[in-house]
């Protein structure tokens, strides 16, 4: 019966110790094994890391307002209707906005198709600008990409889709869009699904080993997707209630055999 009983114990302890979360896990940038020497100083420089520019991919969608000094052509060229105040929002755009296609172009009336897929916003606008020329002089052009969100999933506080404010935005400030991450995520496995005119690129690092600060992967680009994975102990946290069913319900029939036993 002793023994039964410390099978019970050692179950619970186990039960436990798998649920707890050691500060060591929870720490950022940390130096640990993945670093090159996690014994350096943390006020050594690293190398510097130049986020590259985003490219238009096929069915981003683009906000592109022409002015000109003759509001008729203005009118022409912009697809948001007069009296719209220039307020955009991803459902006008979808409605209003330049959607490029699946080669890469996009159609502005009376122009005809223009290539921006591949190219990045100031290349397009540069285009534009030279193809307006033949149009109209004088022209002001902007341009804007309209899904320009990053999507946070999984052990963070707050998950959701959340609109990038700036073109400079770094996996830490993408995660405090969300609240951080919550204890059970696990930080030296996050995932960030990444679009690109190949197909999805899938790149996994930890937040606990500051080599990210060198990683291409440490700016956000949008309509990335970051996915924070669980802990083990993630899972006996939320089987929680059924692991003390079991145990409360094994114990009490060990304690009534037990007393049947005595009697």
């Amino acid at each position: 019966m002793k023994k039964r009983h410390l099978i019970i114990l050692l179950l619970i302890f186990t039960l436990v110790f798998n649920s707890c979360v050691s500060r060591k896990k929870l720490t950022y940038l940390q130096y640990s094994d993945m670093s090159v020497n996690k014994n350096e100083q943390a006020d050594v420089p690293r190398t510097s890391v130049v986020p590259a520019s985003y490219k238009v991919l096929p069915y981003d969608n683009l906000y592109i307002r022409v002015i000109t000094p003759d509001p008729q052509w203005s009118a022409i060229f912009n697809t948001m209707p007069v009296g719209a105040g220039g307020a955009v929002t991803e459902e006008s755009a979808a409605l209003f906005g330049y959607m490029v296609d699946n080669e890469g172009y996009i159609e502005i009336p009376f122009v005809g198709k223009i290539a921006v897929g591949g190219k990045t916003i100031p290349e397009i606008k540069d285009e534009l600008e030279s193809v307006f020329e033949n149009y109209v002089t004088d022209a002001a052009i902007t341009i804007r990409l309209v899904n320009n969100f990053v999507a946070i999933l999984g052990e963070v506080s707050s998950p959701g889709k959340y609109p990038l404010t700036k073109d400079r935005i770094n996996v830490f400030e993408a995660l405090a869009l969300a609240n951080d991450l919550n204890a059970y995520s696990n930080r030296q496995r996050i995932q960030l699904i990444r679009p690109s005119a190949y197909g999805p690129i899938v790149k996994e690092f930890s937040l606990l080993d500051r080599s990210i600060l060198s990683s291409e992967f440490y700016y956000i680009m949008p309509n990335d997707v970051i996915y924070a994975i669980p802990t083990i102990g993630r899972s006996f946290q939320l089987n929680s209630s059924v692991w003390v069913l079991f145990l409360t319900t094994i114990t009490s029939a060990l304690s009534i055999t037990a007393l049947v036993r005595t009697l």
